[in-house]
């Protein structure tokens, strides 16, 4: 199998970015990440992130976009800015909240990912969509996570937010099953913890998270590219140094799994 690559969701660096986003990206890659997930791009031109990124040897694991970003004329922007940065992967963070009612509000939501993955494969792209902890709320009866991905083609990554599945109440064997369930589609994830006493004040590997099991899940079943960490909140700080203590521990618990 081949190395899983391990990227950072800037958005954990959402207060440094705004400010000298080139300088500190510059400070994840001197951190040892082999890429970057963007959450905005800051005024920069695909371009200039492309330049930038090959200077500091990082990849594009992805970026998160908005629904907005895939209507109307707004979709062959982002394809074009997305073919210039390199970038295959394009996530769906969250769904606004009109587009969430009811069974059938996420039900036309999956039939929607179903379209914008048949035009984006004929660009080399792939969708994909990222849960918080309201995917696993029954609506209906149902659960929202299931709603979209047992409706979406094989295509449509499933960005499995860990931190946010463990807070929503799944237990580490849950979070398993959900990767078997999904098999070979969570090519890329968002690797935080959660503690139920500090909750997201916690850096990877330092929470109640059984990273042993799911890591060898995504291994083993999840088709995974990708391993972003992302931290909501920082027990260290500055903020790079939460980023650089949950790289560490991460690198540490992957040379564990076989």
């Amino acid at each position: 199998m081949a190395k899983l690559k391990v990227g950072l969701q800037l958005y954990s660096l959402r207060d440094d970015m705004p400010k000298d986003p080139f300088g500190t990206v510059r400070e994840v890659a001197e951190a040892g990440f082999d890429g970057v997930e963007f959450a905005g791009f800051y005024g920069k031109s695909a371009l200039e992130w492309r330049e930038f990124l090959d200077k500091v040897g990082l990849e594009v694991a992805g970026a998160h976009i908005g629904v907005n970003g895939f209507i109307g004329e707004e979709l062959n922007k982002t394809i074009e800015y997305n073919r210039l940065l390199w970038n295959r992967n394009l996530i769906i963070p969250g769904v606004p909240e009109e587009w969430r009612r009811g069974r059938a509000g996420w039900l036309r939501f999956a039939g929607m990912l179903n379209d914008w993955s048949r035009i984006l494969g004929g660009f080399g792209m792939r969708i994909g969509y990222h849960n918080h902890w309201l995917e696993f709320q029954p609506v209906e009866g149902e659960l929202p996570f299931h709603l979209v991905f047992s409706n979406t083609n094989s295509g449509v990554i499933a960005q499995i937010d860990l931190g946010h599945a463990y807070r929503a109440g799944l237990s580490n064997s849950d979070i398993v099953d959900l990767i078997k369930r999904y098999s070979g589609r969570a090519l890329t994830v968002h690797v935080k913890d959660y503690s139920r006493s500090k909750g997201y004040n916690v850096a990877v590997g330092e929470g109640e998270l059984n990273w042993v099991e799911i890591l060898g899940a995504l291994r083993k079943y999840g088709g995974t590219e990708w391993l972003i960490i992302e931290n909501e909140e920082y027990p260290y700080k500055p903020p790079i140094e939460t980023v650089k203590v949950s790289l560490k521990n991460l690198r540490n618990m992957l040379s564990t799994v076989a």
